[in-house]
């Protein structure tokens, strides 16, 4: 049998809940190979975690099941389409039994394989006893009676396993969100353990449309020129060759678009330091990664190399530390701002007067945050003084009860308040656990996985490790714009960076990341002198609680990622943040000031 050339895959989900769009473009499309779904972020797994303690049929994303298989069944079955899943969550033989049991009730033959052992919580007790440190942060582990959920993020060569013993569905639990799409190249092409630059590329593809709509227009700078189509936005394909370089592209007669900016803003998307993304199957280098327009909703992608495989897994753990709760009201009139302020101010020194007499301990933290107050953006603000504004509440405590009764004080005091208080009349905030991450490393060796599909369950080989490349051939120096007095372009003007750059950002853990890729590499000089990592950290250091910061340079795109440590409040849920998540810190950078010539703007 002849290997093949190519294959198309199609992203369909970025998170557990997204839209079931995907599906029906995907197969009306009638020619992919494979199909790819991303449930899993760290809060998913503590809330999968939870269900299955509830329930121990539960804890997989149900909706890959009930939205994507099971409606779609004949035409997957008759497309010849595979589909690859890390749906399994903490339950992932629960998961393909769902499936196996929907694909026999509709008559049908189609193959189900689960990969197992990314648990580890019944190691827990193990991991504790070996002293586990935090690898960010080097932080003991937490109680073990608090820890929900630990799993080893595995990667794609047990996905290739599945698909060469003829599965037509492959179910994990926490692989990797690009090692999906990795698994489909390793299988269709024959890649193997000691290809880098191939196994760099296939996870490039991955990690591209792993967030499904986001790099065909979703969350785009510029999503004016996409605004009118997004109703029913494309879902990415991705034509991979054997030598690994790809094709994004979306399906016909679908909205959004795929262009240089929108694949590069997802490149940059929550990778860290772009010369050192460490994959379970390989260490990634795409700093001198390059994007070509070939054609309308077509960005050819080349240029990703590897640089080693790493010996372990990384491994997240989720865990309970108390409680909080966030509720969000609005002031309107004459000082909005000063009378929210007030009124949140109020409410804290309430809650605070109780708890001391009740001999309880004060809040871990009360957050307040007035949106639509000048003062809410710190250092990049403008002066607004807006008559209606957002007024929002949040704390954290040990103690459940504590955290409820902050809340009671917030529709208690309305009477006693100033005037202009508005609520969304329903139902009221309820107290939440608070899940926080803690990430160590293990060896792969002490990961045991096992592949179980028709064939009965069997043991796994794990992929050597290969030594890490200590050099980078290309240059990583960074261009500098010329002094002012040499100057033959013309006089400086200043403009905003997003006529110059596009942007996206995110998140790691209590980390944000900040992608900026310049529209023109003749702006780039510019750019680099202006958004050095101090002016960016002091642009978020009303967010910030240490001025960690790190930039990192892509030439390829060309562009930089900028990585704020200690800039979420503690991120996901830990967090009591308007935008936990740094999913606007983009939006805020992209308005800084840069000096250009005015002629090199023209051309």
């Amino acid at each position: 049998m002849s290997m093949k050339q190519s294959i198309k895959i199609g992203g369909a989900t970025g998170f557990w809940g997204e839209t079931d769009l995907a599906m029906a473009q995907f197969l009306s499309e009638g020619d992919l190979d494979y199909i790819v779904f991303d449930y899993l972020a760290e809060i998913t797994m503590s809330i999968l975690a939870r269900a299955r303690s509830n329930d121990q049929s539960l804890g997989y994303a149900t909706d890959f099941v009930s939205a994507m298989v099971q409606p779609n069944l004949q035409a997957i079955a008759s497309s010849g389409v595979k589909l690859i899943s890390n749906a399994g969550g903490v339950n992932p033989e629960a998961c393909a039994q769902a499936i196996r049991d929907c694909v026999a009730q509709a008559g049908l033959d189609l193959k189900v394989a689960v990969i197992t052992g990314d648990d580890l919580l019944p190691r827990v007790e193990e991991l504790s006893a070996g002293g586990a440190r935090e690898m960010f942060s080097s932080e003991p582990m937490p109680a073990v009676k608090k820890i929900a959920s630990v799993n080893a993020y595995i990667g794609a060569f047990p996905v290739a396993e599945a698909l060469t013993h003829g599965a037509d569905i492959v179910i994990t639990g926490r692989c990797v969100d690009s090692a999906v799409t990795l698994g489909a190249c390793i299988h269709a092409f024959g890649w193997t353990s000691n290809e880098l630059d191939r196994l760099a590329a296939g996870s490039l593809v991955g990690h591209l449309i792993e967030c499904g709509p986001q790099v065909t227009g979703g969350n785009f700078t510029d999503w004016e020129a996409v605004a009118e189509s997004l109703f029913e936005v494309g879902y990415p394909i991705a034509e991979v060759s054997i030598d690994g370089t790809a094709i994004i592209t979306k399906p016909e007669n679908t909205g959004g678009v795929v262009n240089r900016g929108t694949v590069g803003e997802q490149l940059l998307y929550e990778i860290d330091d772009p010369v050192h993304y460490v994959l379970p199957d390989v260490i990634c280098d795409f700093s001198c990664v390059q994007l070509q327009q070939i054609g309308e909703n077509q960005v050819h992608v080349t240029g990703a190399k590897g640089r080693g495989v790493p010996a372990d897994y990384k491994v997240s753990m989720t865990w309970a530390d108390g409680w909080r709760a966030g509720t969000i009201l609005w002031y309107l009139g004459r000082k909005a701002a000063e009378k929210g302020r007030l009124f949140a101010d109020e409410v804290r020194k309430r809650a605070e007067h109780k708890l001391a007499a009740m001999g309880v301990s004060g809040f871990d933290d009360v957050t307040i945050e007035i949106v639509g107050d000048e003062s809410h953006w710190g250092e990049s603000a403008r002066y607004v003084r807006s008559r209606e504004v957002a007024v929002k509440i949040g704390c954290r405590h040990q103690d459940k009860r504590a955290v409820a009764l902050l809340l009671r004080e917030v529709a208690g005091a309305g009477l006693g308040a100033p005037p202009g208080l508005a609520f969304f009349a329903g139902t009221r905030a309820k107290p939440s656990p608070v899940i926080r991450l803690f990430s160590m490393r293990i060896p792969k060796s002490s990961v045991p996985l096992t592949l179980i599909d028709a064939r009965g369950s069997n043991q796994l080989t794990q992929m050597p490790e290969a030594p890490e490349l200590t050099t980078v051939a290309e240059s990583l120096e960074i261009p500098t714009a010329p002094d002012h007095d040499t100057l033959v372009q013309g006089e400086l003007v200043t403009v905003p960076l997003e006529r110059l750059a596009w942007g996206r950002s995110g998140d790691k853990g209590d980390k944000a990341n900040i992608g900026v890729m310049a529209r023109d590499k003749a702006y780039l000089p510019w750019i680099a002198d202006a958004l050095t990592a101090e002016y960016v950290a002091a642009r978020f250091s009303h967010f910030m609680t240490s001025p960690a910061i790190h930039r990192f340079y892509l030439p390829g795109l060309p562009g930089f990622n900028f990585v704020l440590h200690n800039a979420l409040g503690g991120g996901g849920v830990a967090s009591l943040r308007n935008d936990p998540q740094a999913k606007s810190f983009a939006q805020i950078l992209l308005d800084a000031p840069i000096s250009i010539p005015q002629n090199l703007l023209d051309s």
